[in-house]
């Protein structure tokens, strides 16, 4: 089974909520399953962000799921459309690379990011997917902040994120599943598409 097929599979099983279908059917319509996750730091290849996606979810769920206290319904939307604002951001284009063995400059295929709708990262998510179905706001709020400290607010000194964390623990779950799966378990998946 392809990283498309088991996204569908475990989406269609665990994510039931009104509107879920829609949202399944508008990521057909973009390059979701077909988008790098990021230009090179993880999975920047070929199908990257729902590998990516994946990953996130079976961490969450391997290492943080707590049956008496979590909703697997929320695990499966956070862990698997937290980063739905990658969808079409990403961009094929090509650079001029020197090959070592030879010296000669070569044309290298690469992933650029083209922002269409530049409106912050985890805030760009919960928007697109609340255009189809309705957040918890626990769920909301761990997608927002899934970034820690990596997102840009964050740096310029927001206090918002901690208050995040200590009220919703699945934003915590979130954003160490997506550390665990892009800097430990995606690892050598940073390899650029090649056609």
């Amino acid at each position: 089974m392809g990283f498309k097929e088991e996204f569908e599979e475990i989406y269609r099983s665990k994510i039931t909520r009104p509107g879920s279908a829609e949202l399944l059917e508008w990521l057909k319509t973009t390059d979701f399953f077909t988008a790098p996750a990021s230009t090179k730091f993880h999975c920047a290849c070929l199908g990257g962000l729902v590998q990516h996606s994946l990953s996130v979810y079976h961490v969450m769920m391997e290492k943080h799921f707590q049956p008496e206290t979590d909703n697997e319904e929320s695990f499966a939307i956070c862990g698997l459309l937290h980063d739905v604002c990658k969808a079409q951001f990403y961009k094929e284009s090509t650079r001029n690379v020197k090959n070592e063995e030879t010296g000669v400059w070569e044309k290298r295929p690469y992933y650029s990011i083209e922002d269409s709708y530049p409106y912050g990262h985890g805030e760009k998510s919960v928007f697109l997917i609340e255009r189809f179905l309705r957040l918890k706001t626990s769920e909301a709020i761990a997608i927002r902040w899934h970034m820690g400290g990596f997102d840009e607010s964050v740096r310029g000194g927001s206090f918002s994120i901690g208050l995040a964390w200590q009220k919703y623990p699945i934003a915590v779950k979130l954003h160490l599943a997506d550390l665990e799966s892009t800097y430990l378990r995606e690892k050598g998946t940073s390899v650029v598409h090649g056609k």
